[in-house]
Order: structure tokens, then sequence, then C-alpha cells
């Protein structure tokens, strides 16, 4: 009774495994329109399918094993002689053998008796032998009527042991195709989840830099803004991304630059060190964009130098966990104390190459937030692409990188959105090294790639 449960249990599983839902690979590569996805499964539903299709595929397992224990008993217990149709196999078989002999000695006898009819002398002599062999020929038809039904018996009982083994193993083998059926339904939602988990670039995500100089006088501070701008189909989950640096500095060392940003209530400072993300935006929905606000201070002792900053926007939607959009660099230069640039253009954004796709190590659950602007509110700017914005009282450049973006800064206000460790950087927890290269006016930033366990 305990193997036809487990039996049913993992027949059912096998059956009611969604692997539709499995092979419907995320229609999410780079900028795929979200129609494309109205039909697809959200990655929480692949998450779920592919923990339930573990599940599934390890009671198969358990049943498969419960169920090749029981058939090896069974088995066993079908060979030993005292077994009821074994037993009634040894009997059937003794009478068939039996009854053969019967048999043959019934048609010794018929010869036996043909042979005295043959050698009779006289009509008395041969009348006595021919009755004889009409006893002798009447033995012997009963005694193969008897073989007959003899081997009818002895072939029923083997039928009946063999039917016996036969429904033990076929027992055993719908668990066997019922575990088959399980492990292709856990590797196709293991596909699924891992395609769904993949990162993917958004050339619509972006970040700008809006009022970023070209160059800054040591012991000045510029205000300028990020502004990230969801320019895809579909709701996201953003956390901009940030690092300002100057070359040829080494991390941990007093940096010439101080950079902060705002929270509503305070200014938070950036660790200088590495990338890290700001200012985490909940719910971003297409074509909203978000302004988050920047203050650079140069030192003033520090010299003349080459310095650049890094910008982009890491995301998360409902189908996939690890949306990235393009990081953009923008190279300023640092001008002594005192020095008179006159007016200066903003600096323009460019492309960073190809380690785009890479993320930093971020803190992961139960930790500080970047920042430390633990449960703080980040003030942004939040409107439309159509809405005008107020120009800063600086002279503000037109970028010439991607976008293509007249450089401004928008007003302050707006919505509000919560820092502190979303869903979309929770996947980021684990450690990573992060490597930046400097010199020579090169850099690599190293985005850590976000996996999908959040």
């Amino acid at each position: 009774m305990r193997l036809r449960r487990s039996l049913a249990v993992a027949v059912a599983v096998a059956v009611t495994t969604p692997v539709a839902l499995f092979t419907a690979a995320p229609a999410l590569a780079a900028g795929a329109p979200a129609a494309q996805t109205q039909n697809q499964p959200t990655y929480a539903e692949l998450k779920k399918a592919a923990a339930d299709a573990q599940k599934a595929y390890e009671k198969a397992l358990a049943a498969k094993e419960e169920g090749q224990e029981k058939v090896k008993a069974t088995l066993e217990a079908l060979d030993s002689d005292t077994h009821p149709l074994k037993a009634a196999t040894i009997t059937a078989d003794k009478a068939a053998e039996e009854a053969a002999a019967a048999e043959t000695a019934a048609e010794k006898a018929v010869r036996d008796a043909e042979a005295v009819v043959e050698a009779a002398q006289g009509e008395t002599e041969k009348a006595e032998a021919e009755k004889a062999l009409e006893t002798a020929e009447a033995d012997l038809a009963k005694a193969v009527e008897a073989k007959e039904k003899a081997d009818a018996a002895a072939e029923a009982a083997r039928t009946a042991l063999d039917d016996a083994r036969v429904a033990a193993v076929r027992e055993y083998s719908v668990l066997k195709k019922a575990l088959d059926d399980a492990l292709a339904a856990k590797e196709a939602a293991e596909e699924a989840l891992g395609t769904a988990e993949e990162c993917v670039r958004e050339t619509g995500l972006t970040s700008l830099a809006v009022g970023l100089p070209a160059e800054v006088v040591a012991g000045t501070t510029v205000d300028f803004t990020l502004r990230v701008t969801n320019g895809t189909e579909r709701t996201l989950t953003v956390d901009p991304l940030a690092f300002v640096h100057v070359d040829g500095e080494r991390g941990g060392e007093k940096s010439r630059l101080a950079v902060e940003w705002s929270n509503g209530s305070g200014w938070h400072a950036l660790n200088g060190d590495e990338p890290e993300h700001i200012a985490h935006i909940d719910t971003m929905a297409p074509g909203e964009r978000s302004d988050v606000k920047l203050r650079m201070t140069v030192a003033p002792d520090a010299a003349s130098a080459d310095a650049f900053a890094l910008f982009a926007a890491d995301a998360s939607s409902a189908y996939r966990p690890c949306v990235l959009g393009p990081m953009k660099r923008y190279d300023f230069e640092l001008l002594p104390a005192g020095s008179d640039p006159g007016p200066v253009d903003d600096a323009d954004p460019g492309q960073t190459g190809k380690d785009d796709d890479q993320r930093p190590a971020t803190a992961g659950p139960g930790t500080t937030p970047q920042g430390g602007a633990a449960g703080q509110p980040v003030t942004t700017a939040r409107t439309t692409p159509t809405t005008p914005t107020t120009p800063t009282t600086r002279t503000a450049g037109t970028g010439t990188g991607t976008y293509g973006t007249t450089a401004a800064t928008a007003t302050t206000g707006g919505t509000l959105a919560q820092t502190g460790t979303s869903p979309a950087l929770v996947p980021l927890g684990a450690a990573s090294a992060v490597a930046v290269a400097l010199g020579a006016g090169a850099v690599l930033a190293a985005r850590r790639r976000m996996t999908a366990d959040r």
C-alpha cells in the first residue's frame, strides 16, 4: 500500500509539472518590447517552478528508491519455495512429472499387450491378450488425459508466478519513468531559470551626468545631477551606480575629491575606492526618469590632475533580476587653486569599453546601505522626458555621447525613492573583487554581474 501511494504521488507530480512554463524562454533580450513578455512567465514564477520541480524530482527519486527495494524484496520472496505461488508451481510441476511418468508406463503397457497379442496361440489365448490390450489402451488414454491436465495446471502455476514477477517489475518501471519525467522537468526548469538569471543589457536604461564640468578648480565645490531614465517599455527597479576618481590615486589613500549625494535630509559620501550603488529606486515606470543630486568638492591643495566619473544603472524587472544599463565615462580635469578657466563646458560622456557588463560588490541583506543612509528617503526629480528642465547658473554645454542630450539640471522635488538594500541589490551580496586600473587616463571599472538569488 505504501509503495502504491508513492507511485501515485510520483506519477501525479510528473504528469502535472508545468513543463510548458519551464521551457518558455523569457523574451527579454536587450530592447525586447514589453508586448513580447506578456505571455512569458515572470522570474518569480520561474523560480517557484524550479523549486517545485526540484521537490517533485526528490519525491520521484525517493519513490523510485523505495520501489527498487520493494521489487527486490518481492522477487526474492517469489523465488522462495515457501511462497504460495512458488510452492504451487513446485507441486504442479511434480504432478506433471508424475503424470508424464504414468503416461510413459501406460504406453509401455500397450506395447507389451500388443506384443502378447501377436504371440498368442489359439483363440482363447488370443482373446485374453486382446482383452488385456484394450485395458492397457484405456489406461493409456486416462494417463494421457491426466498428463494434459497436469501440464495445464503446471503452466497455470508458472504463469501466475511469472505474472507476479512482471507486476512487480512493471510497478517499478512506472516509478522509474516518473523519475525520468521529473528529471526532465527539473532540468527544463533550471535551464529556464538560468536563462532568466543571465544579465541582459538594456540600452534604454540610461544614466547621464548633467552639469558635471570638464574642468574643476581646487578648493571649489560643484553641483551636478545624475539623471537616470527608464527608456525601456517595462517597469524596473533601479539602482544608480556611481564612481568618481582621480587618476593615479590608490585605493585607501585620502582622495583629492569628496563626492556626496543628497537624500533630501542630508548628504552621503561616496567611498571613492570603488563603484557603488546609490539612491535606490523601487519602481520606475517606462519613460520615467529620476534625478539624484550630487556635489563634488576638490581639496584646496589639489594639483593638476586628470579625473573621471563612471555612471550607470543596474536594474531588475519582473522577468529579469539583472538588467544592466550602459556605463558612461566622463573625463574631467582638476586645476590648481586660483586658476581662472573661464566659461567651462560640461564633461562629455564616453564609452567605457568591454567591461561595461561588470558590477561592483554591494552590501547584502542586513548591512548598512550605500552612502550610510539606511532607511532614509532619496529626493529625486521625476519628470517625463517632455518636461522642461531648469538650466543651472553656470554655463552648460551639450553632451556629445551616445544619448545626445542637452545637459541641464532638473528642478528639485518630485517623488521620493527609498534608500537601503533593495531586491535588486540582494543578488550582489556575494563578495567580489572590484578592479580599478588607474594610469595614463585608462580605467577598468568592474561592475559585478548580478545573479538571481534574491
